[in-house]
């Protein structure tokens, strides 16, 4: 993946980890009928993406992972940009399924929350990140997160 001019960057498995991470939280809310869970989880994904994945409360646990697996240097490592927009993405998503939850309709909520748990997964799975992906479009909502965050695009 090609990183944008400047920025910090970081090791894509811990992003990788926290989707695994957030996914089998999602499951739990799921599973025990929680749509607190859910706010808990868009909250953290809104604070990686407004601040930085280094506050990424689902990543953090990684380099602990790491060392204790002793699995060595990722081979390459990647802008935090590309990964920050997917959480904004994420985020959004979640705060629309809350916003269902609040309107009545549980069913639509789950579903919302299925669809960000999915893709989730495909990262923790693949590797492959579409909110990643989508950032790289030089359509106008990435270039006004960057704007939002200070980003400098490559």
């Amino acid at each position: 993946m090609s990183a944008p001019s400047s920025g910090r960057l970081i090791d894509p498995r811990g992003h990788r980890f926290g989707a695994a991470l957030s996914v089998l939280i999602l499951i739990l809310g799921f599973a025990l009928g929680q749509p607190l869970v859910v706010a808990l989880i868009a909250l953290a994904l809104g604070v990686s993406a407004a601040l930085g994945t280094r506050y990424s409360v689902l990543g953090r646990p990684w380099p602990l992972v790491r060392r204790a697996l002793r699995v060595g240097p990722p081979a390459e490592l990647e802008s935090e940009y590309p990964p920050r927009f997917a959480q904004a993405l994420g985020s959004v998503g979640l705060a629309v399924a809350l916003a269902a939850f609040l309107a009545g309709v549980p069913v639509v909520g789950w579903l919302i929350v299925a669809g960000v748990a999915t893709l989730q997964a495909v990262l923790a799975l693949t590797g492959y990140c579409l909110g990643c992906r989508l950032y790289f479009l030089r359509w106008w909502l990435p270039a006004a997160f960057g704007r939002m965050i200070g980003a400098q695009r490559g």
